[in-house]
């Protein structure tokens, strides 16, 4: 399974932590990673100082956060490798995987153990088919030869282990299937449990506990903020972990935030479902009648999609029993009253298990209709399922949240053509919208979204309704309505073109009233044409006209049908005109490995053996491996007999991997350095077999030097040396369209009114930093140049979003614009008060912007603009002399 971008993103951060613990220990190196501006930023003050494990101060204990559907299992999987390659350094560890519920004990226990499973995938890959999986309760199976040549993973809950009279509990007793891992340790060892009475009073307890205390596993904790009591700590002071890894969509104050992804980034991969749309509904009622429709609208939209077959489901939230709205009654309604076809329902509680065995994905299932109390929220999950509908407040409901996660899962993964099947839907029982849309929020919060995305992410069914939602003041859309004669068949035709801006209900002496809110897009009206008799468009065109003829302000140029290029910059290379692209100019570009020197001098990589210790010089850092570090992995890796310059290098080649060097060539650049320390440098290979791990990470580092090395020539030598000649192309330059941001959350912030916005002054991108910032004032600036024709955010990482090359990335400007003279203006906002770095990183970027301007012709302009002092003046200036416009 190929890993999205902020999955790569946090397990490199789990690896640099882990890395730098490695030298500087835990606590140093979660501080100085969380203090680095970039990340600092990301974690938005969840990272509130290093709190390690009572007892454990030297265990690394960190936790990745998550929203629902981000792919926590299989982080958890890939962050295996990770440990075992960056701090716990043997060949198979031990892990121990702990889950809150035996439902999901069970259901990771079988995933894990299922070959086909891309969760088991990722460790047969990393281990070569060496894994073995263990349910805790059949941890007895465990054999010394499981744990010396295999990596051994024992999924259980954090129940089995958290008892604080340990006497009564499975995992805690003495069981003498396991006295062979207990045969050569010490009696006198510490830290284990012994027995109490018995024939074996005294002695060591053969249990699971001391099993793991002895191996010392790498914990895998789920669900972490349910793991913080001193109960919890206690078990970790009794299985001794060698690390903790967390995963949470919710953590609390214990949990030591490392990395945590936001909800529009599961969005931008693609992951979840979002916006979602909300609707709101006096009686329950009304609210399923709103689902059902919600549902056949989709269906419609679902038949006409090509990328794979689609079934939307409507999954319902029914009350408990002695309630109101029970299972029953939901279930009798829908079919009584709504005319439901008995065999399109399926209600899945713990006593009615109507799911059980049904692939909801099959083309042949009937299932269009899931009730359920709470049953869903462990196990069940169906990316068809769309719409939410809670006929009870879900304001007091502890698992509205969790059923709500099942509708955000995409279809497959993948965005859809249709911007309808791209969202997800929610159907509440509410008197007023605000309740609903703040009660909406706060489960949205609970799902591990930041309060500011949940409300980015929530848009009302009828848009006229978000006026002051969450308190942000936005301008009432204009409406038209238009008073005809219609069938059913034509309204409900019309009631799906878009929901969103075009309502259909019945005036009191039976004629059809069409509603639009706000002035219809180019594609909307041409839609209403299509679905309505040719005898209704005379009346509808003429009503229409006259309205955007009234609201012609309110017409966005993307409105319109208008689009405008921003041309990509283009490379001569040996013969070829190609994209200006960093990686792509690498593909012309000729470099080996013996290009650069197989040595590792003693001031980047050294050993020094003590009577206790190999004490190991890593570019001036000192890193310890105790004695006990040293002689397991004698006993546990190989044989020394075993240990040849040839093993090493076969070793390293399974580790010091790039996918663009060919095995021969790294084989042959690896025995070079294994023969340079060995032979040249005098170090034992004894020594460097011990400290093997810590070697593949060096000779790592060492590539990815001499990887951007040759990055940083080729980018140089294509687009500033003395030859290099560059071009700019329309034909195949980025262009700027109608909704090609529509998966974006949008400017709902009271400072600024943008009034030439390509897409529309409610179709503004939001901006990145808080309400009124710097960001903001650049874009006010843009916004009242003198001869603008329109301007647009460039959203960074955006698929259709314009961008330059750097040496190291691609670059995306803030800013893009078209003049009314045809030229186009490509702005770059840079913040003050930058390090060394960025301030390195702003001059590349203004360099390349500056050589794509020039290779335009005059057709473009770049500026890099700064505020200076909070004064945006200076920022005005700077683009009027760009634009030579004063």
């Amino acid at each position: 399974m190929k890993l999205k971008d902020y999955q790569k993103a946090s397990l490199a951060t789990l690896r640099e932590f882990f890395e730098e613990a490695r030298i500087t220990g835990p606590k140093a190196a979660y501080e100085t990673l969380t203090t680095q501006p970039a990340l600092a930023a990301r974690l938005r003050g969840y990272a509130a100082g290093y709190k390690p494990v009572k007892g454990l101060d030297n265990v690394p204990y960190v936790c990745l956060r998550l929203p629902t559907g981000g792919g926590k299992t299989i982080l958890a999987s890939h962050s295996i490798t990770i440990a075992k390659d960056a701090w716990i350094e043997k060949d198979f560890p031990v892990v121990l995987w702990l889950v809150p519920t035996n439902t999901i004990r069970l259901q990771t226990a079988e995933a894990l153990k299922n070959p086909k499973h891309p969760y088991r995938q990722v460790l047969d890959e990393a281990f070569e088919g060496r894994v073995r999986v263990f349910d805790i309760g059949d941890f007895t199976q465990l054999t010394p030869h499981d744990m010396r040549s295999n990596l051994c993973v024992v999924v259980g809950t954090i129940q089995a282990l958290r008892q604080s009279k340990t006497d009564k509990y499975h995992v805690y007793r003495h069981h003498e299937m396991l006295e062979p891992h207990f045969s050569s340790v010490s009696p006198n060892t510490p830290g284990l449990e012994r027995n109490d009475d018995g024939p074996w009073k005294g002695d060591i307890k053969f249990s699971f506990a001391n099993l793991m205390h002895l191996h010392r596993p790498l914990v895998i904790m789920d669900e972490a903020h349910k793991a913080g009591s001193d109960l919890s700590q206690l078990v970790y002071e009794r299985i001794n972990p060698t690390a903790l890894i967390e995963f949470t969509a919710t953590p609390k104050g214990f949990n030591n935030i490392l990395h945590s992804v936001s909800a529009q980034e599961l969005k931008d991969e693609e992951m979840i479902k979002m916006p979602v749309v909300l609707d709101e509904a006096e009686t329950w009622q009304g609210a399923v009648n709103s689902a059902i429709l919600k549902r056949a609208e989709l269906q419609e939209w679902a038949d006409k999609d090509r990328e794979g077959y689609i079934r939307p489901i409507v999954l319902f939230q029914a009350q408990k029993k002695n309630e109101e709205v029970t299972v029953e009654v939901l279930k009798k309604h829908l079919i009584e009253n709504e005319n439901i076809d008995e065999d399109k329902i399926a209600v899945a509680t713990g006593s009615q298990r109507e799911l059980d065995g049904i692939d909801l994905f099959k083309p042949d299932c009937k299932i269009e209709y899931v009730i359920t109390i709470e049953a869903l929220k462990e196990g069940w999950d169906c990316s068809f399922a769309y719409v939410f509908c809670s006929v009870a407040n879900i304001r007091s409901s502890t698992d509205a949240e969790q059923l709500l996660g099942r509708v955000l899962r995409m279809p497959y993964a993948t965005r859809r053509k249709s911007p309808a099947l791209n969202k997800s839907y929610a159907r509440l029982v509410s008197k007023r919208f605000a309740e609903a849309a703040n009660n909406l929020r706060d489960k949205l919060v609970d799902m591990g979204f930041e309060e500011g995305e949940a409300e980015a992410n929530i848009e009302a069914e009828q848009p006229e309704l978000l006026d002051g939602l969450f308190g942000h003041q936005t301008r009432r859309r204009p409406t038209l309505s238009v008073e005809v004669e219609a069938t059913p068949e034509v309204r409900h035709a019309i009631s799906t073109i878009a929901p969103g801006t075009i309502k259909v209900s019945a005036s009191e002496d039976g004629k059809t009233v069409i509603d639009l809110i706000g002035v219809p897009k180019p594609s909307v009206e041409k839609v209403l044409y299509e679905r309505t008799p040719a005898n209704l468009h005379g009346v509808l065109r003429k009503k229409i006209e006259e309205f955007k003829s009234k609201n012609a302000d309110e017409i966005a140029p993307s409105h319109k049908g208008e689009t405008f290029v921003i041309p990509r910059l283009m490379v001569h290379v040996q013969g070829d005109l190609v994209f200006g692209d960093t990686d792509l100019l690498m593909e012309y570009h000729d470099w080996s490995l013996s290009d650069h020197p197989a040595r590792l001098e003693p001031s980047e990589f050294n050993i020094v053996e003590t009577t206790n210790t190999f004490e190991i010089d890593l570019d001036g850092n000192r890193l310890l491996i105790a004695s006990g570090d040293s002689s397991e992995q004698l006993a546990m890796d190989v044989d020394v007999e075993d240990w040849t310059p040839a093993s090493l290098v076969r070793w390293l080649d399974g580790k010091v991997r790039d996918q663009r060097i060919g095995q021969p060539e790294m084989l042959a650049w690896l025995g070079d350095v294994v023969t340079y320390l060995n032979r040249d440098r005098n170090l034992p290979l004894a020594q460097l077999m011990r400290c093997k791990f810590i070697l593949a990470r060096k000779l790592d580092e060492k590539l990815r030097g001499f990887r951007q090395a040759e990055r940083d020539k080729v980018y140089q030598m294509n687009l500033f040396a003395p030859e290099a000649r560059l071009e700019v192309s329309f034909d195949d330059g980025f262009k700027f369209f109608d909704e090609m941001y529509a998966d974006v959350p949008k400017y709902r912030g009271t400072k600024f009114a943008f009034r030439n916005h390509f897409m529309g002054r409610d179709e503004v991108p939001a901006f990145d930093g808080k309400e009124g910032g710097e960001e903001e004032q650049c874009a006010l600036v843009i916004d009242g140049l003198p001869g603008l024709k329109h301007w647009t955010r460039n959203v960074s990482r955006h698929r259709n979003s314009f961008t330059l090359p750097t040496s190291t990335d691609k670059f995306y400007p803030d800013f893009v614009a078209e003049m009314d003279d045809g030229r186009l203006l490509v702005v770059e906002y840079k913040g003050q008060d930058r390090t060394p770095e960025e301030s390195r990183d702003s001059r590349e970027k203004d360099q390349i912007g500056q050589e794509w301007a020039k290779a335009s012709e005059g057709k473009a302009v770049f500026v890099m603009a700064t505020i200076e002092n909070k004064d945006a003046g200076g920022m005005r200036l700077s683009i009027l002399n760009a634009l030579k416009l004063n």
